[in-house]
């Protein structure tokens, strides 16, 4: 009776059991990875054209509503309207060659 092994003693851990969870861990790391540089990668691009368009919107519209509103106001059309509009054209792409000199981030 004294070689068996007491009741509160904890049990052994199988090496089938460690084995099974350390691959478990693996490919869920695997897996995290993989799937994260996917999603950010297409997020980033999208994020960045989108930024484009708005900058090139922007630039375009802001300068067409603030040249016309000073050529309704000054009565000195179409030169308000003209000159605010390529303003706003030269901003656009300022910022857009801005964006895209800086440096991605790197998501990880």
């Amino acid at each position: 009776m004294s070689d068996e092994k007491s009741a509160r003693e904890p049990i052994a851990e199988d090496a089938r059991i460690d084995a099974l969870e350390e691959r478990l861990r693996a490919a869920r790391e695997r897996e995290e990875k993989r799937n994260r540089s996917q999603v950010s990668g297409a997020d980033a691009n999208y994020r960045s054209g989108n930024r484009v368009l708005a900058d090139l919107l922007g630039g375009i519209l802001g300068g067409a509503v603030i040249g016309w509103t000073i050529d309704y106001f000054a009565d000195t059309s179409p030169w308000g309207l003209l000159i605010m509009l390529f303003l706003g054209i030269a901003v656009a792409f300022r910022n857009i060659i801005r964006a895209a000199n800086t440096p991605p981030v790197d998501p990880e």
